[in-house]
């Protein structure tokens, strides 16, 4: 009798489509190479060998252009988005060009979308859970509310399960501008400790263990703040990076001697404080952090 060639589905590896493979899509794909077939969407010829190299098949095509999309749809019944969206307005148009590339493909079964932490706006040092609404700052956070809009309407009209990832400050060793003793050698001040605001971090390799578990076990529909446990200003977070890699800590200035010396990017971060609840990320996705705290993350060797 002859050997049927095509193999039962639940023997096939599932198909991930990563929008966005930068630094922590390629650390997703370290972590599912070989578990699953990996597909990177990428508008940069040079970045082709480096997904290569990496497990992830390339798929030349631009967020911008809608026209170099049109092979996305059924490539893949999983989609992780980690792509930001333009620099400028109040929407979010490479997501809306996605999801229309991907509109009608009846095996996409999941989306996990990484957004940030900045759709909260300033809560003045307060906690916030997930439940708590939107309030974006700036436009920058307001393109991020329209991704995520898009993409809940687009679960629930598509039936997809869509789960959303609000993402705070990610740091790790080895990552582009991911380390704060960049910061530190160029000497650049923090606030002094009444002007003071909290801030929120995650490790990269945590962070790309959470895309996992969303993928896996991702509630629909819903959204998952991602951070560690650390609770920390964001002048005693850089003492603390200071102290541990034997660097002197940050100058400090005060809110007015800021806006004098710092630039627009820089004081936009000093303008909001908030203490993100990790608790449904623990308890949804079973999520155990390998750095609960910065202070074990700052001192981890870099690896996937």
């Amino acid at each position: 009798m002859p050997v049927n060639p095509v193999l039962p589905s639940r023997f096939k590896r599932p198909s991930l489509l990563i929008v966005g493979c930068g630094d922590v899509g390629l650390r997703v794909a370290a972590l599912l190479r070989g578990r699953w077939r990996l597909l990177g969407l990428t508008s940069t010829p040079e970045r082709l060998p480096v997904l290569r190299a990496a497990g992830v098949v390339p798929l030349p095509g631009d967020l911008d252009d809608p026209a170099s999309l049109v092979h996305l749809a059924g490539l893949a019944g999983t989609v992780l988005h980690l792509a930001p969206p333009a620099r400028q307005g109040h929407t979010d148009t490479r997501t809306r060009h996605l999801l229309q590339a991907l509109a009608g493909a009846r095996t996409l079964r999941r989306i996990v979308y990484a957004s940030t932490s900045g759709v909260y706006g300033d809560a003045g040092g307060a906690w916030v859970t997930e439940t708590r609404p939107v309030d974006p700052g700036t436009d920058r956070a307001r393109r991020r509310v329209d991704a995520e809009a898009q993409l809940r309407r687009f679960g629930r009209m598509s039936g997809a399960c869509v789960t959303v990832l609000r993402i705070p400050g990610i740091y790790a060793e080895g990552r582009p501008g991911g380390h704060p003793r960049e910061r530190l050698l160029r000497g650049t001040p923090v606030l002094r400790p009444e002007d003071d605001v909290y801030t929120n971090h995650i490790h990269a390799d945590d962070l790309a263990r959470a895309c996992v578990a969303a993928l896996h076990r991702g509630p629909p529909q819903r959204v998952l703040n991602v951070c560690d446990d650390t609770e920390l200003k964001m002048g005693d977070y850089f003492d603390l990076a200071a102290d541990l890699c034997g660097l002197p800590r940050p100058p400090r200035i005060s809110r007015e001697q800021a806006g004098a010396q710092l630039s627009e990017m820089q004081l936009s971060f000093m303008a909001e404080s908030r203490r993100l609840d990790n608790r449904r990320l623990k308890r949804e996705l079973r999520l155990r952090l390998r750095y609960p705290t910065v202070g074990e993350g700052l001192t981890a060797e870099p690896g996937p």
